[in-house]
């Protein structure tokens, strides 16, 4: 009988072991692997799928800007367009680059999953250029040789100028499709409930934008010589093969991704929410109220997902969840047997869904204040390059290409990331432990106080290149007697403010984002950059405008040495400290929001009272 006994508990021990240990080799976050199983912590994701996402980011990089670094000037010397019209097309066609994000995000958290989303956005981003670079070679680069700045092109048909944009467009639609869902989808590979992959997961999105700069510093460089040398079609078949190779690694690692299940058409969550609110907008809440419907989100390892707990504000939208008669519905499965009376969706919500909601009206006036933001940044495209190329370019018989001194912009990034990961972010951390070192908002405020600081190098730099310039030469083109390595610190400046602002708002908006919205966080980032763009333009328009009178043609004419672009970048400068002043007030309303998975229990009281974050 003992033997028997301890024979049984023997088993018994064994068996919970067994379990133990499947247990400890899953992940716990809900992964699943490319089969949907629970994904296995050795065989799918971190550093080993990582790299290779980084890599197939930089390849994917290096052939977006060996078309986007250039448009400006392949517009004005190849398609024959003026300084402002050119700036104001790049701007629009680096927007439609950010608003195709949206799309890629939708698809991506709602139905297709963000594997299936990268892989056909990538190929449409692969045919694009191929089309691009067929069409310079075939008829848009004629007669052979033109594009240089010398050598004007010829007048364009309107079918040739059609498939330009036609070409451009895929681009924009493969790029801006793929971008936020590849920044998602890389970390999903990092378990942010173990806590050296949740580390990991951290110094990814850093990495992520490293290896985006590090991919568009060839596109600066080789490329952008190539192209600005007139070699247009070079530079274009350059980056069709490199966007092609990082295709095909992007396939290769297939086998080790982890995935997440899509969760379906958020819109149609919001709109439940927001109908339930309405339908009892009569009913008086208790103050103190906690009975809110909440259901069991299932088994983690399974795929389930977390709660968010309940927070204070938005109180309309919390009557949603309040539980009354004639909210369920009580199926009776063809008569035979009662099934479990279920909540009707259109008039019971869990708080979950509620807070999903209350999420992304929180992050709306964030994201709106890194649109000015993107104004600043977008210059580094189009008028710094105008700039660039109105001074002295020439260093011991050799060119500088004007484009390429956004290579100053890469290495800065480098740079920075190194001195903040390395240097910055452990002092404050000793200094400050609670939170500890600097939070997300507070970086993002410390990347708008720097694109100040450009802006206002940038005007200093052009004032004094307008003294020396020559305003009677009929082309601005090199006739500044200033070098162009007086652009370096503007360059440099934008450099250390991404760092700041875009790691920063790729770490926030994915991690503050619900579980089904993940790619959408990141698109927020992309689409900021949009927007920007888009109020770039509009800003130019307005400014040529109100600026051009008889006798002066406006702040930024075809010829710079007869305008003032340095009065729009102190403009600029302007704007950015207003909107500095604008989120440091919304950074101070806003709420962290906090997950927890179904089968985990708040240690707080669950009403997320937490203060708001200093910028």
């Amino acid at each position: 009988m003992m033997m028997e006994c301890f024979k049984l508990f023997r088993e018994n021990k064994d068996g919970e072991g067994k379990i133990k240990k499947e247990e400890e080799v899953l992940t716990r976050d809900g992964a699943v692997d490319r089969h949907g199983q629970p994904a296995v912590r050795g065989k799918t994701g971190t550093w080993v799928a990582g790299v290779l996402i980084l890599v197939n980011q930089g390849l994917a990089t290096l052939a977006f800007f060996g078309v986007g670094v250039n448009l400006v000037l392949f517009l004005t010397r190849v398609m024959g367009q003026d300084n402002a019209s050119a700036a104001n097309n790049v701007s629009k066609w680096t927007g439609t680059v950010y608003i195709f994000s949206l799309l890629g995000a939708f698809l991506s958290d709602s139905y297709w999953g963000r594997y299936k989303t990268c892989a056909a956005f990538q190929a449409i981003f692969v045919l694009g250029l191929a089309a691009l670079s067929l069409s310079s070679y075939i008829f848009l680069l004629k007669p052979r040789g033109c594009g240089d700045e010398q050598t004007q092109c010829g007048p364009h048909s309107t079918f040739e100028t059609a498939v330009f944009y036609l070409s451009i467009f895929m681009i924009a639609l493969g790029n801006g499709g793929y971008q936020p869902t590849i920044a998602t989808f890389g970390a999903d590979q990092f378990d942010e409930e173990d806590p050296k992959e949740g580390s990991s997961k951290v110094s990814f999105f850093s990495y992520f934008y490293l290896a985006l700069n590090l991919g568009s510093l060839f596109s600066n460089t080789v490329l952008g010589y190539f192209e600005d040398e007139g070699r247009w079609a070079l530079g274009f078949w350059a980056s069709t093969a490199s966007a092609a190779l990082a295709l095909v690694l992007f396939l290769c690692g297939t086998p080790r991704y982890r995935h997440f299940r899509p969760q379906g058409n958020p819109l149609s969550r919001f709109c439940r929410v927001l109908v339930s609110a309405t339908r009892k907008c009569r009913i008086k809440m208790d103050p103190s109220e906690e009975d809110l419907f909440e259901v069991d989100g299932g088994d983690c390892s399974a795929g389930g997902e977390r709660r968010i707990l309940h927070t204070r504000g938005f109180k309309f939208l919390d009557k949603a969840a309040i539980i009354t008669p004639g909210d369920f519905i009580q199926e009776d499965n063809n008569n035979k047997k009662l099934e479990p009376p279920r909540n009707n969706p259109w008039r019971l919500c869990t708080v979950t869904q509620v807070e999903e909601v209350k999420c992304i009206l929180r992050l709306l006036p964030i994201w709106l204040c890194t649109i000015l933001y993107s104004v600043v940044f977008t210059q580094m495209a189009s008028l710094f390059v105008e700039q660039g190329a109105a001074m002295r370019a020439t260093v011991g018989g050799f060119h500088i290409p004007p484009a390429s001194m956004s290579s100053f912009d890469i290495l800065s990034v480098a740079a920075f990331i190194f001195i903040y990961r390395r240097v910055l972010d452990p002092v404050v951390a000793r200094v400050r432990t609670k939170p500890r070192g600097l939070t997300q908002l507070q970086r993002m405020g410390i990347g708008l106080i720097v694109a100040v600081l450009a802006m206002i190098a940038a005007g200093a730099v052009e004032h004094f290149r307008l003294k020396s310039a020559d305003k009677n030469c009929s082309s601005c083109e090199g006739s500044s007697s200033l070098s162009i390595f007086w652009q370096v610190p503007q360059y440099v400046l934008i450099g250390a403010s991404e760092v700041f602002m875009y790691v920063g708002q790729l770490e926030f908006f994915n991690g503050q984002a619900p579980e089904g919205l993940k790619s959408f966080g990141s698109a927020l980032c992309m689409t900021s950059i949009s927007l920007g763009n888009y109020v770039s333009s509009l800003l130019v328009t307005m400014v040529m405008k109100f600026s051009a009178r008889d006798d002066m043609p406006g702040w930024i004419p075809r010829n710079l040495n007869r305008g003032h672009l340095d009065r729009f970048y102190f403009l600029l400068a302007a704007l950015t400290a207003a909107d500095f002043v604008f989120y440091l007030l919304c950074a101070k309303w806003y709420q962290y929001i906090e997950f927890v998975r179904p089968s985990s229990k708040s240690d707080g009281d669950g009403d997320g009272n937490g203060d708001g974050d200093d910028a």
